[in-house]
């Protein structure tokens, strides 16, 4: 029969010494492996003082964004929703009303949107599918909480603040 790969290794099946039988010599490696880190850099850090730098591609908390006059760019299409592996997204559409086009951009938007954070695993795929860049992952961390209801972000809680409102005032 012909190998596939050079990654096979002969297994020597030699009868074992005296000193392997006793297992000294792989005692003596685990105990030199174990010496060898003692002296190595350490990977933790003393957290609240020094802050360990992210990665370049880390996905934090969602955000809900708006367009340049400050409208709602969701539309209710739903496809975060859909692109969930995790499920977290849910959302119900509402059809805008005559004096709201200030408000949103289409003629459909979110009435309501809830992520569920304990489900989330931040995989990014909302982000992916979102045809108007409402829902982006920011570089913020979660913060910690003891109720589990205070996971659920509900829409007011995503959208990032106006700034036409903080123009006028």
């Amino acid at each position: 029969m012909q190998k596939l790969t050079n990654r096979a290794k002969q297994i020597d099946r030699s009868p074992m010494n005296l000193s392997e039988r006793a297992y000294l010599p792989a005692l003596a490696k685990g105990l030199g492996m174990t010496l060898s880190h003692i002296f190595k850099k350490k990977a933790t850090v003393s957290y609240p003082e020094v802050k360990r730098p992210f990665s370049p591609v880390f996905r934090g908390l969602h955000v809900l964004n708006r367009d340049e006059n400050g409208a709602e760019r969701c539309t209710a299409c739903g496809l975060c929703a859909l692109a969930c592996p995790a499920e977290a997204i849910t959302m119900e559409a509402a059809e805008r009303k005559p004096g709201e086009e200030h408000l949103y951009r289409e003629e459909k938007y979110a009435a309501k949107y809830e992520i569920n954070m304990l489900r989330c695993i931040f995989c990014g795929y909302c982000e992916e599918a979102c045809p108007k860049d409402a829902v982006y992952l920011s570089e913020s961390v979660m913060p910690t909480n003891y109720n589990r209801a205070a996971f659920i972000y509900k829409k007011e809680d995503l959208l990032i603040p106006n700034p036409q409102k903080k123009d006028s005032k």
